[in-house]
């Protein structure tokens, strides 16, 4: 088959992260089975406008400013040039609309919605745009088929009259020979809080500072790692100066895979504090070191945390909370452990084979209704 993708961003994007992760570790496995896979997305500083990786064709043009009016533009000449069997949507920003150039067989997958949720990331006239033009996919999109990454996503385009029967739920996986554990890093000595991820206002990673702070007067020895980038990364850090926190909390920037899997094993609890999610791959990443996970009990983050298992919610911005939570597992070693094994066990239900397995069934679902 000849599938051509569309997304914002590729993974070697410096503003990549969860969706751009989903959507290539199951490309690049329908391809490897010998499908021709064209990935169209925006261009970065450096970047080359075509590459081939992992299987892939990868083609760049505009930027992650204008990608939407960009693959608009040139979506009908680069019909003509790689003559598609399925086209496939990753609407994880701003939908493209491309239902309107083409009839061609169609997935569209979507990790999340913003809503209104947007409005805490970003200002107001651009968060009214984003919000805005999330409107139009019931009657642009209505009758296509969708992928979603959790249940919770599937109940949020129900609630915008998607038909039901139209949404398959395919939950994300994990690289499990990289993600386990490994007994030449063992836990810190020190109880160590961890945040993996980028460093965006909408992740609420102030909440688990604030949370921290009052961890840390119980525990003084205790530390929290921010291990990331972003572009909220120095108002976070003029929050821990003003908490007298230096000391006790580091941020590392962006790391290597190997460096966020010694963060991940060393760890005694990661924390995911976001306001909203597709999923919370990190969750399961972390789980399948061994690690315990708190998370944000809101859409997404709630799916990927068998709570009492593999970890435990809290109300979202409950920082009391959340730092309860963290005296709990840094205080009750049987309680670490429990988590621990059941993390472990948890973490086993996600692959990106299966995920790709079930990904490409659907797909030949798709091409094949056409002819049906």
């Amino acid at each position: 088959m000849k599938i051509l993708t569309i997304n914002w961003q590729d993974i070697s994007n410096p503003q990549a992260g969860g969706a751009e992760i989903h959507l290539e570790e199951i490309m690049k496995r329908i391809a490897k089975r010998g499908n021709h896979v064209t990935l169209f997305c925006s261009s970065y500083p450096g970047a080359k406008r075509i590459e081939r990786r992992d299987g892939l064709k990868i083609i760049r043009k505009g930027s992650r400013y204008n990608f939407n009016l960009v693959a608009f533009s040139v979506f009908p000449s680069l019909l003509r040039q790689e003559k598609p069997d399925l086209v496939i949507e990753d609407i994880n920003k701003i939908p493209f609309y491309l239902p309107l150039l083409h009839n061609l067989p169609t997935l569209i997958i979507i990790p999340h919605l913003f809503a209104d949720s947007v409005f805490q990331e970003i200002n107001y006239i651009m968060g009214l745009y984003i919000f805005l033009s999330e409107k139009p996919i019931r009657r642009i999109y209505r009758n296509k088929d969708f992928l979603v990454i959790s249940e919770s996503t599937k109940i949020d385009l129900v609630k915008r009259n998607i038909p039901a029967e139209n949404v398959q739920v395919i939950k994300c996986g994990i690289e499990h020979s990289l993600y386990k554990p490994n007994q030449e890093v063992p836990r810190d000595k020190n109880p160590l809080a961890l945040y993996v991820g980028r460093i965006k206002k909408y992740k609420s990673i102030d909440l688990l500072i604030d949370a921290f702070s009052l961890v840390s007067k119980k525990i003084p020895e205790a530390y929290l790692a921010i291990v990331g980038d972003g572009d909220y990364a120095s108002q976070l850090k003029q929050r821990v100066r003003g908490l007298k926190l230096d000391k006790k909390v580091v941020f590392t920037g962006y790391v290597s895979l190997e460096e966020k899997l010694r963060w991940l094993r060393r760890a005694w609890v990661s924390v995911y504090p976001s306001l909203k999610e597709g999923w919370g791959l990190t969750n399961i990443e972390a789980n399948a070191c061994g690690t315990p996970v708190l998370a944000s009990d809101v859409p997404g983050l709630k799916d990927s945390v068998k709570a009492g298992e593999s970890g435990f919610l809290f109300p979202y911005g409950d920082s009391k909370k959340l730092s309860e939570l963290m005296l709990d597992l840094f205080t009750k070693r049987k309680l670490r452990e429990k988590l621990s094994e059941g993390g472990l066990r948890w973490a086993k239900n996600f692959s990106w084979d299966k995920a790709a397995l079930e990904t490409m069934i659907l797909i030949e679902n798709i091409i094949g209704k056409r002819w049906s």
